[in-house]
Order: structure tokens, then C-alpha cells, then sequence
């Protein structure tokens, strides 16, 4: 039930989820192995393992390498999804998701301005729902979250789809 199954059988599309179980953090070294790879489009949803840091100074230089071997796949950045205590707990917010949230808009906004095109965005706040019920543990999403995510995600990649399958059908 991980949203990338689940968007899987909605699309009717081949998906490879490289999840690397919190190691996901945008190193050159992967991107140039992801490069390897020849994609419909890549998702990168690498911020629940980052930091500001890291996002500032890792995403620009991956998309970078990414681009230089595929210059007009599709690239979709993905905000940490917001989790459901985050409203309760002081400083959560602030720490997990806004500065991130800010590190990653700001690396796309400086890529679409230097000419980057096929650059997809897909903010966190609404990955989980805002009920406190798509987490099992607060963090990790359950199916109900899963669910949620997918459909998130289905309104950026539906459309992508949906061009990458016309420009495959004209002659």
C-alpha cells in the first residue's frame, strides 16, 4: 500500500521506488548512478532524511546532474510530508518543516530562474491529511496516509503522464 504501488496501478506505469530507508540524502555520487537510469520522470522525495543544510547544499547540484544526462525528463521535488503533532509540539514545526520546506523552494525557484524546465513541486502540508490519522507512529505513513500521499502526487504526475503518453502516440 506505499503510495508509489499505489500510484502504480492508478497510472498503469512502471515504478521503481529506490527507497533507501533514511539514506535518501541527494549525494552526487547517487545522482550520477540515477543518471544511469533512463526515467519517464524522476521523483525526489529525499527530504524526510535531510536537514537545511544538506537540502541547500545538495539539491541544486543533483537536479544539475540529473539534467546534464536528461535534459528533458521530468523532475518532481517533494516537501517532507507535515507530521500530524508538529501543531503541538514546540519547535517541531519550525525545525522539521519549515526550514526545509524553505531550503527546498528556494533551490527550485533558483533552478526554474536559471532556465530549468520539466521542474515539478509538490508541497508537504496536505501528504498525510490534517486529521492526525495517516501515520502509524506520527511520522511513518499507515494506508489511510499512503492513500493521501498518492493522491497528492497523482495531481503533479497525472498530467505529466498524460503528456509523456501524446508525445509517445504522435507519429
Amino acid at each position: 500500500m506505499v503510495h508509489s504501488a499505489i500510484l502504480q496501478r492508478q497510472f498503469d506505469w512502471p515504478v521503481i521506488n529506490l527507497g533507501f530507508s533514511g539514506n535518501g540524502k541527494m549525494e552526487p555520487e547517487m545522482a550520477r548512478l540515477l543518471a544511469e537510469l533512463d526515467p519517464s520522470i524522476y521523483v525526489l522525495d529525499c527530504l524526510p532524511n535531510m536537514v537545511a543544510d544538506e537540502i541547500r547544499a545538495r539539491v541544486e547540484p543533483f537536479v544539475k546532474i540529473l539534467r546534464q544526462h536528461h535534459p528533458s525528463t521530468p523532475i518532481v521535488l517533494v516537501e517532507d510530508r507535515t507530521m500530524p503533532a508538529a501543531q503541538f509540539i514546540e519547535g517541531q514545526m519550525e525545525y522539521y518543516h519549515l526550514k526545509d520546506r524553505a531550503e527546498l523552494k528556494a533551490a527550485y525557484n533558483r533552478l526554474t530562474v536559471a532556465g530549468f524546465t520539466n521542474i515539478y513541486y509538490i508541497p508537504g502540508d496536505q501528504l498525510l491529511g490534517d486529521d492526525g490519522e495517516g501515520t502509524t507512529d506520527g511520522s511513518h505513513p499507515n494506508d489511510l496516509g499512503f492513500m493521501r500521499q498518492a493522491h497528492v502526487f497523482a495531481t503533479v504526475l497525472g498530467p505529466i503522464l498524460d503528456n509523456l503518453k501524446n508525445k509517445s502516440q504522435q507519429p
